[in-house]
């Protein structure tokens, strides 16, 4: 009965271990598929044309638009990475060091996102929402920070979990504009929903999460 117990323990810790490699996988596939489609070209082509078409305004705020695309690239590749507890584990210095440039990929992040959303050239509407999205990023980072700091590992964890998730919103803002049929919507409309969409809806669905793996949790510990 033991052994048997044992082997099924065996069974579920290699399911979990390839359920998070695939999922890991996975995230950091979509990430390097929009870093490369939506990123790289506005570094290859550093000309007012290419960032205008990008979005209005960008060329004006260049300086500001580099900053912010260099550091979200830093955290949404580095970010999956964070998650897998092998490596962690493994490679416990490089964890931490991958962590503080992932934080400070999202403070500088944060900072130039602010600066774009006050000079957008898409509407007060559209602004606002970038600037409640860039403070939901940068304060679950400096929660994330907080909470590790003070040796709260667990908690740490699922704070990271809900930056990335805003940090993902960069990728679903995208998704959102090239591929949701939003006709319908005016252009204005469209953009401050999408804003809105990108990141709280996914941020409620990981919160729902969160929470319930913390209930089964707490009854089994019971």
């Amino acid at each position: 009965m033991a052994a048997s117990s044992t082997v099924t323990r065996a069974g579920k810790a290699r399911t979990n271990l390839a359920f998070k490699l695939f999922g890991s996988a996975a995230i950091l596939s979509v990430a390097v598929v929009f870093v490369f489609n939506y990123v790289f070209p506005l570094y290859l082509h550093y000309n007012e044309a290419a960032y205008n078409e990008a979005a209005p305004n960008h060329w004006s705020l260049r300086g500001w638009l580099l900053m912010h695309m260099t550091a979200g690239t830093v955290t949404l590749l580095t970010g999956p990475l964070q998650f897998w507890t092998g490596f962690r584990r493994r490679y416990a210095r490089l964890h931490r060091w991958m962590g503080r440039l992932f934080l400070g990929g999202v403070a500088v992040g944060s900072v130039s996102a602010y600066r774009m959303a006050i000079g957008t050239a898409l509407g007060w509407g559209f602004g606002f929402a970038l600037l409640v999205m860039a403070t939901a990023w940068f304060t679950s980072a400096a929660m994330a920070f907080y909470a590790i700091v003070r040796g709260r590992v667990q908690i740490h964890k699922e704070w990271m979990a809900r930056t990335y998730v805003v940090t993902s919103a960069f990728v679903t803002i995208r998704v959102l504009n090239d591929y949701y049929p939003g006709e319908r919507l005016p252009a204005s409309d469209r953009a401050v929903t999408y804003a809105w969409a990108s990141w709280a809806l996914p941020l409620l669905f990981t919160e729902l999460v969160l929470q319930l793996r913390r209930m089964r949790s707490s009854v089994s510990s019971a």
